[in-house]
């Protein structure tokens, strides 16, 4: 059996008195990309912010590795090794590129380091000195992925990467994910553009309305267009 790298088990979360996520399970193998889709407000980022641990779950456990990490605090999480590409990319704008990565590493044994993520994103190292304000929105996306690689994690988290971005900018975020799968990293990818998002998938997860409504193999879900239409109102 596939080692999991991260393991959702009865995931409840609920903001105040609002119940969003309802008995949330699913598991995603090392060196394997989950895609976790559904219609805007279905779930998703809910269920990446109980992992992380922003909104720790009500109910359920979260496991890394198999080691529980749902009572812990979001920055022992991230050193445990669950990094995080945030919906909206986030970066520190006043910050220069160079000063958003150094900030984001970590004392974690692991390849990533300046050096790589720079032969990784080549325009970051030309732009190392600017404001990171001052980039493009693909630009700032792919900072948002290098910072995240900084921390080397184990499990990487992208919510929504290709939001708001030109289509060729999409097939660049589009082959970095690919190039990190091969790498051998183990990624949770919530993802409106579908068909990105089935290209890069082994598993895909469809939330909705906070419950699961399709779990398995990308190949039993890519085509069935009545399923895709009923759950994500695109085909």
């Amino acid at each position: 059996m596939a080692t999991e790298a991260l393991a959702l088990d009865g995931v409840d979360a609920l903001y105040g008195e609002s119940h969003v996520l309802h008995g949330v399970s699913f598991a995603l193998g090392e060196s394997r990309v989950l895609a976790l889709l559904g219609r805007n407000g279905a779930g998703k980022t809910t269920c990446m912010n109980s992992v992380i641990g922003f909104l720790p779950p009500r109910k359920g456990a979260v496991r890394l590795f198999g080691e529980p990490v749902e009572r812990l605090a979001p920055d022992v999480i991230s050193r445990k090794g669950i990094g995080l590409v945030p919906q909206g990319r986030r970066v520190f704008p006043r910050l220069t590129v160079r000063e958003n990565l150094i900030v984001a590493h970590q004392r974690r044994k692991g390849a990533w380091n300046l050096e790589r993520v720079f032969e990784l994103f080549p325009r970051l190292r030309e732009r190392a000195e600017q404001d990171a304000g001052s980039l493009s929105g693909g630009e700032q996306q792919m900072l948002a992925i290098a910072r995240a690689l900084m921390g080397n994690p184990r499990v990487l988290l992208m919510d929504e990467p290709s939001e708001g971005l030109a289509p060729l900018i999409v097939a660049e975020v589009g082959r970095t994910i690919a190039r990190l799968k091969s790498e051998g990293q183990s990624i949770v990818l919530v993802e409106q553009n579908v068909k990105l998002a089935f290209s890069l998938a082994d598993e895909v997860v469809i939330l909705n309305t906070g419950r699961i409504a399709f779990a398995g193999p990308v190949e039993a879900v890519r085509d069935n267009e009545a399923l895709i239409t009923q759950h994500l109102g695109v085909f």
